[in-house]
């Protein structure tokens, strides 16, 4: 007897043909893939999770805050970013899943533009989605602008750094408690700044 297919597998179906059809590349939802998602913070309720990043990252206070001035060209981040970063940080490009060394970082500290070094993330907001991609549950307040993204047809909710405006991702509806979202972050367009100086250096 032929087993019925439930409307949610239906679903997940259909969503992985378009995608496989268009040969686009895409943030998977983790709940697609059948995998929990992991949070690694201790304490997994908001009020730990926004934490102020100067809790985390005290010693550090060369890197630079909303009220710093940036007055910086396309062309002159070129310059600056090695050239997968600035594909992303600049062209809204995506990296291949699985080829950040970041979406295994499990370290107490902050993950910070890539471009120019705003804070963007702390550890207690990061978890395993099983995705390939680095994913947290929430951003830093005020660190992060979003807008409407239409490449795919669907519409997504893509996220820039609101200091140089750089593209990190997306943020889907599908992750773990306390928010239920999934911040979808490009790891190339981050770098990760231990909170423990004798931890090494990003």
């Amino acid at each position: 007897m032929r087993k019925r297919r439930t409307r949610k597998s239906m679903q997940r179906r259909q969503f992985l043909n378009a995608a496989l059809a268009g040969g686009a590349l895409i943030t998977v939802p983790a709940v697609l893939l059948g995998r929990p998602a992991r949070v690694h913070a201790l304490d997994n309720d908001m009020e730990t999770l926004h934490v102020t990043w100067t809790d985390y990252i005290a010693e550090k206070a060369d890197l630079p805050g909303l009220d710093t001035p940036l007055d910086v060209s396309t062309e002159q981040w070129r310059e600056r970013l090695p050239a997968d970063a600035f594909k992303v940080l600049f062209r809204n490009g995506t990296e291949r899943a699985g080829s950040s060394p970041l979406d295994d970082e499990h370290r107490r500290g902050a993950f910070v533009c890539r471009a120019c070094d705003l804070p963007l993330f702390t550890s207690a907001m990061k978890f395993d989605s099983g995705t390939g991609w680095p994913s947290f549950v929430t951003g830093i307040p005020d660190h992060l602008a979003t807008s409407r993204d239409f490449k795919l047809i669907l519409p997504r909710t893509e996220y820039h750094c609101a200091r140089c405006g750089g593209h990190q991702g997306h943020v889907f509806e599908d992750g773990p408690e306390p928010t239920g979202q999934r911040w979808c972050n490009n790891g190339v367009a981050l770098r990760f700044v231990p909170a423990d100086r004798d931890e090494g250096k990003a």
